[in-house]
């Protein structure tokens, strides 16, 4: 079993990185080569604009390379939820920002020809328990009616033609795709650089300071000014950028990638070969990955850390909820095993627009593979002074009480969702 991302383990490297010494001005400086800051990075190389990119580790190193493959449109929240939270045209826009999002990503794939096993497979919210589809159902209702019309209820029996586990109903949100998130993000590196864009990889900002217009950032490289500058961090943002890490909570992320498949197993678990979420509280979420393994992830522990050895007992309680969803894969081989962070925020809404001085986008709140790429995109408009599409402009972000960068509740909020999970 290797300990590493499969997206990274079968994605070529990227071969364009910038190198020599990190210098110059520019007019916007990136930080982050994830899906956001590279999206943002192509949106404004494309139009002319002098961008660079600065990367801690290398292209997709973080979440853009660490999560479970799917594009799922839709919220974090059920629709009912964001209403009341949001007001209607908020949540509207919102979810739509989400369908959006996917669009943009298939059409940037084939702009630029990014193999990447893009597909809209679908969506199934699975109710893991009769009150949670009693739940699901009024759900539906309201975004069937109100925001999308290509979503369906299906019934336990509907659902024999989808999965090999006995789930109590489901939603199914067609719009949903999923593709090779490695791929993808190298190919979106790829076009952004072949666009003008200049992309350092292992070269993180050490400093910041800002007067006369002008923003310097420091690295063990050098130092470059810019006029703007984006920070498309997520739970990876460094210390120096306090104002983000006050609000952003990194929470740890966990995922297995089975050996492949055959055709009988497949059809025994996944017959439908859609991305699927469950209904707990602390579920889980699985897909069949191009070469036919079931990748499969969860909150499998709720920690801010992620290395081998946490990786390993996360794998561990993977294998054991994979069982018990999958009796029949209980002795299917794990060839991969990782883990990552994830950047929520105590409302689980993303967040995004400017504040003392920098442009930001973040807090996808395990969303992040769907928004981040048309979020770039919209940052990065803004930022050239176009018209302002931001779902979430002017949203609330208040600091986390008691929280500087290292989330020490998670164990109680942990508790908290399993016991949700376990009466509810």
């Amino acid at each position: 079993m290797q300990f590493q991302s499969y997206w990274h383990d079968t994605a070529r490297p990227f071969a364009e990185a910038a190198q020599g010494p990190v210098e110059g001005h520019y007019d916007v400086a990136v930080i982050g080569a994830g899906f956001t800051g590279l999206a943002a990075a192509r949106q404004l190389a494309k139009a002319g604009v002098k961008v660079v990119v600065l990367e801690a580790e290398h292209v997709g190193w973080g979440a853009s390379g660490r999560n479970g493959g799917h594009l799922n449109n839709g919220l974090a929240h059920s629709f009912l939820s964001a209403k009341s939270a949001l007001g209607t045209e908020r949540a509207i826009a919102l979810y739509r920002a989400f369908d959006d999002s996917i669009d943009a990503i298939e059409a940037i794939i084939a702009q630029e020809g990014i193999d990447c096993s893009f597909r809209r497979a679908g969506k199934l919210k699975l109710a893991s328990k009769p009150q949670h589809f009693d739940a699901i159902a009024r759900n539906f209702e309201a975004v069937h009616i109100e925001v999308d019309p290509e979503t369906a209820l299906l019934t336990p029996s509907d659902l024999k033609n989808e999965i090999g586990s006995p789930f109590h109903g489901a939603m199914l949100s067609k719009k949903s795709a999923m593709m090779h998130m490695g791929r993808y993000v190298m190919g979106l590196a790829t076009a952004a650089a072949r666009h003008g864009a200049i992309i350092f990889e292992r070269t993180a900002v050490t400093g910041h300071r800002q007067g006369n217009g002008r923003h310097s950032l420091e690295t063990g490289r050098g130092t470059v000014t810019a006029d703007h500058v984006l920070v498309a961090t997520g739970a990876y943002t460094p210390s120096l950028f306090g104002h983000f890490r006050r609000r952003i909570i990194s929470v740890g992320s966990f995922l297995i990638a089975t050996r492949p498949l055959s055709d009988a197993e497949i059809a025994a678990t996944m017959p439908g070969n859609r991305t699927c979420v469950t209904s707990m509280n602390i579920g889980n979420y699985f897909r069949l990955s191009p070469d036919k393994r079931l990748i499969f992830g969860g909150r499998a522990r709720f920690s801010a850390t992620s290395d081998q050895r946490s990786d390993a007992k996360s794998g561990d309680i993977l294998r054991t909820s994979m069982a018990e969803i999958f009796p029949q894969l209980a002795g299917v081989e794990i060839d991969y095993c990782w883990g990552g962070l994830v950047d929520m925020t105590k409302d689980r809404y993303p967040r995004a627009g400017y504040v003392d001085g920098v442009w930001y986008a973040m807090g996808y709140s395990g969303h992040g593979a769907q928004l981040s790429t048309h979020l770039g995109m919209m940052i990065a408009d803004a930022i050239m002074g176009k018209a302002d599409r931001n779902p979430v402009k002017g949203l609330e972000w208040p600091a986390v009480p008691g929280h500087f960068g290292k989330p020490w509740f998670l164990p109680i909020v942990g508790l908290y969702y399993k016991t949700l999970d376990r009466f509810m």
